[in-house]
């Protein structure tokens, strides 16, 4: 068999779709499980519809992935261009599309706007589409000579069967066999003189010797008139792996207004590379056993294509909010500290110590911009309850809260060292002395300096944050709230 050769073929659009990601991803993976080859090519034959700076953002978006490729527009290794608009200046497509023509598998058609516009639609499938009716099909080559030298506009047609069936095999749907009545003509070459994308993937991946091609199964349908051209020039036809559809969670297709469009969506909501790559890989493929973390350089060992379904893939955002979690919680506190900074400093403006604010939140959140909710209270004591000084489970109460934060913060006052261990063994002592629970003698001071019900670490490392002039000032705070509860 002959060495593996995939590619990814992205439209410089814009930002990358999910399911371009999990294109990308799974060619990646069927090369790399093979030692194979990975390539890039970027098509962008639909002129009206690039985007400056889109072809950035897909290198930068592979690169964040760590999907690299051995090929591409930065790396000919003697295939290239792997532009489409550079082969196009080099005539590549419009000579195999004569070569076609030559053949009787593709015809000139110079029919203009208003007669494409007056043909009769057909309802197909439940899909209301307009078949060309083959009128140019017919015209001499003394004819198309003619008009060819008139300068009058055209587009070059495939010229596919109207009788019989075309049948054609995918690894994931097996056999599909389709009516060629069913076939419409579609255009080869524009009148622009650009491909369409469907001539020129055939086109490119056959000279490029790709020898797998991934995309999505709403490519299903066209695929039997890229096996017509594959056939039409006598050549060997790739293996064909189509993906299932992503849904979101209602089954429906992927909006920009959900947020999970894109990849560059869900970085800039604080989910890790790894961690949709990871997320991304599961869009459709099971493992062979029940785990569901992989590196990347996992997943090239363990990915199998056999093993991706059928049935549409839901984007879970509640699962990937998890999975990002458990990443982020693995990651080297140093580069966790790095990441979470921009996050913490639009809250906290002080200065405090970050990285212990850092350390603090590590373990509790499930996208970096989490941790800005958690921590804001460390820039200003928000405004809270005197209720939440009574709790049932700690045994406080209005009355001994106030008595115990009160001795509390006479003791804090004369005491100095307003480090983590140290504030321990000052309260946890004062605690043992006074003969009450731990959470009895804590949640009113952690009450007092945090004003929140749930915070991240307990008193001491708030306290040791903040500092001993700002805990005072909280603790007074909290005793007159308390003070004016009881005489009320």
């Amino acid at each position: 068999m002959s060495k593996i050769r995939t590619r990814f073929a992205p439209s410089p659009t814009g930002r990358m779709h999910v399911g371009n990601l999990r294109t990308a991803l799974y060619a990646y993976l069927i090369a790399k499980h093979e030692d194979g080859d990975f390539l890039i090519r970027i098509e962008d034959t639909d002129q009206e519809r690039y985007v400056e700076g889109a072809v950035d953002i897909i290198y930068r978006t592979m690169a964040g992935t760590g999907l690299i490729h051995d090929e591409g527009p930065d790396k000919d290794k003697g295939y290239g261009p792997y532009v489409q608009s550079e082969r196009q200046a080099q005539g590549i497509y419009l000579k195999y599309a004569k070569e076609l023509v030559e053949k009787g598998e593709a015809y000139y058609c110079f029919c203009d706007q208003e007669r494409l516009d007056s043909l009769k639609s057909e309802v197909v499938e439940g899909k209301e589409i307009t078949k060309y009716d083959k009128h140019c099909l017919s015209l001499s080559k003394e004819e198309v000579e003619e008009k060819l030298k008139a300068g009058v506009p055209y587009v070059i047609r495939q010229n596919n069967p109207t009788e019989g069936k075309t049948s054609f095999l995918d690894e994931i749907y097996g056999e599909i066999s389709v009516d060629n009545s069913e076939l419409d003509d579609m255009v080869l070459i524009k009148s622009d003189g650009y491909p369409t994308y469907n001539f020129a993937n055939v086109v490119d991946d056959h000279l490029m010797e790709i020898t797998h091609v991934v995309r999505g199964n709403e490519y299903l349908s066209s695929s039997p008139k890229y096996n017509r051209l594959y056939q039409a020039f006598g050549w060997e036809v790739p293996v064909y792996v189509h993906c299932p559809t992503i849904t979101n969670e209602e089954h429906k297709k992927l909006s920009k207004r959900s947020g999970h469009a894109s990849y560059e969506d869900l970085i800039e909501q604080g989910f890790l590379p790894e961690a949709i790559v990871n997320f991304v890989a599961l869009l459709g493929w099971s493992p062979n056993g029940e785990e569901e973390f992989f590196t990347l350089k996992e997943l090239e060992q363990a990915f199998d294509y056999h093993r991706i379904g059928k049935a549409p893939a839901v984007f879970d955002m509640t699962k990937l909010k998890w999975m990002n979690g458990e990443y982020i919680k693995k990651l080297d506190p140093d580069k966790f500290y790095e990441m979470a900074l921009p996050y913490l400093k639009e809250v906290i403006t002080k200065d405090y110590d970050l990285k212990k604010v850092a350390q603090l939140v590590q373990s509790r959140i499930e996208t970096l911009p989490d941790c800005k909710e958690l921590v804001d209270f460390f820039e200003e004591l928000p405004e809270y309850d005197v209720a939440m000084y009574t709790h049932k489970k700690m045994k406080t109460n209005t009355e001994n809260a106030y008595e115990i934060l009160k001795e509390e913060y006479e003791l804090l006052k004369n005491f100095d060292a307003f480090d983590v261990q140290s504030l321990h063994d000052l309260l946890m002592d004062y605690i043992a002395k006074k003969e009450i629970k731990n959470g009895t003698g804590l949640w009113p001071i952690r009450t007092a300096v945090s004003g929140k019900q749930s915070t991240p670490g307990g008193a001491f490392e708030i306290m040791e944050i903040i500092g001993k002039e700002e805990s005072l000032k909280r603790i007074e705070t909290g005793l007159s709230m308390l003070e004016k509860a009881l005489n009320a």
